[in-house]
């Protein structure tokens, strides 16, 4: 006669205080709220970005309302209740394997030999430490203090007998961790061919692979040594361009942007910059109509580039340029009319030929700065750059024919 099995163990009664009160299931990364009460940072992520909440940004329990800018603090002690609860439970007790898992403490020496794995690039190993840095702020603040993972993770990337996969898995996890500004630079240091590999990782077909290279390539511009911001090639330059025409993602996006801006302040770079495509992905961008701070920063790098020559000349022979940074005017925020005005001003001065100036009068940018000087949306030392430039041309735009009456009793006399 076969032996019966065991009786399952009951399933297990949650803690009402270990549930999340939007999705009603166990916390796995619990977060609190300047109003005190702890959520999901998933679900409260998810409740601040819906458009239901973004009007009028409202604790969901106690409906006080919330900073714009809003902190979520990490709840560390509800989380260690949370896994030591989860560490007494015995097998079958009804709760999600993954999420029992995910939320059953983590040891050193897991971490260490999961990381052995992932120095001889082992995939898996590499895909599993991007989940843990993924599952919550406590497990990638772990991952980040572990000996060597830096290292170990720059060497995949950089390495020659890594697969594309790995590598692309390495950037992920790169990407993802808060990594100090001693040890990106010791990472550039390290590896001579670090470029070039990232290069690589960008003109994968994997989007998200391409989303956080781009953003790893912001964090080394961010910090990395003049000498090799300055030599970087034009090839890497052209695949964080190309980031930003693929529309990969806002995230992506905002990250070129921040990485371009970053490399501009080196002349040499802004010429690379502009002659690999800056200035087209830039106009198009804009023409898209993007959200305001993709816009401002898409501004901003246009700013930069427009004090080069070369930047100045992609920019007035684009058939839409001159026209879509006037139109930002007044249009999106004071940042972006700054920008803008900025952007305006540099044409105006060194690439003001008369085909350019009738295009300013004819696309509406001179109606625009008319109106710019007169308005509150514009800070005080915009509007003496907007006076400067009215000045400057004053006797071809006001004997435009193209000037309505309207915008000419708004210029200066």
């Amino acid at each position: 006669m076969a032996a019966m099995a065991p009786p399952s163990a009951p399933p297990a009664e949650v803690p009402s205080y270990f549930l999340c009160p939007i999705s009603l299931q166990l916390m796995r990364d619990p977060v609190t709220l300047p109003t005190g009460i702890s959520y999901d940072r998933a679900a409260i992520s998810r409740w601040l970005a819906s458009p239901a909440s973004t009007s009028s940004r409202t604790c969901p329990v106690t409906r006080q309302p919330l900073e714009p800018e809003l902190h979520l603090t990490p709840n560390d002690t509800l989380r260690r209740l949370i896994g030591s609860w989860i560490a007494t439970l015995a097998p079958g007790s009804g709760l999600d394997e993954e999420e029992v898992a995910a939320l059953r403490p983590l040891h050193r020496d897991e971490l260490a030999s999961l990381l052995s794995d992932a120095a001889a690039a082992q995939v898996g190993a590499l895909r599993k430490l991007g989940e843990l840095a993924a599952e919550s702020d406590h497990r990638r603040a772990m991952l980040e203090s572990q000996d060597g993972v830096f290292d170990v993770l720059s060497r995949v990337l950089t390495g020659a007998s890594a697969c594309s996969t790995a590598r692309e898995e390495a950037v992920g996890v790169l990407a993802s961790l808060r990594i100090p500004e001693q040890d990106l630079a010791r990472i550039v240091s390290r590896h001579g061919n670090l470029a070039a590999s990232l290069t690589a990782v960008l003109r994968s077909s994997n989007l998200q692979s391409r989303a956080q290279a781009v953003r790893l390539v912001r964090a080394l511009a961010d910090v990395a040594v003049p000498a090799w911001v300055i030599g970087l090639e034009q090839e890497l330059l052209a695949e964080v361009i190309r980031v930003v025409r693929d529309r990969v993602s806002t995230r992506a996006t905002k990250a070129a942007l921040h990485a371009l801006s970053a490399l501009c302040p080196y002349g040499r770079n802004r010429v690379k910059i502009v002659g690999a495509g800056a200035m087209p992905a830039l106009v198009e961008l804009l023409l898209d109509e993007p959200e305001r701070r993709v816009c401002e920063l898409a501004l901003a790098v246009l700013d930069r580039l427009c004090t080069c020559a070369e930047g100045r000349a992609e920019l007035v022979a684009h058939a839409a340029g001159v026209a879509v940074v006037g139109k930002k005017v007044l249009r999106v925020s004071e940042a972006a009319s700054e920008r803008a005005v900025r952007v305006l001003r540099s044409v105006v001065r060194h690439a003001a030929t008369p085909a350019v100036l009738q295009e300013m009068a004819q696309a509406g940018v001179v109606g625009k700065l008319c109106l710019a000087l007169r308005s509150d949306l514009c800070g005080v030392k915009t509007k003496e750059k907007v006076h400067e430039m009215l000045k400057l041309h004053s006797r071809v735009w006001r004997s435009s024919p193209c000037l309505s009456p309207k915008f000419l009793a708004l210029y200066p006399s």
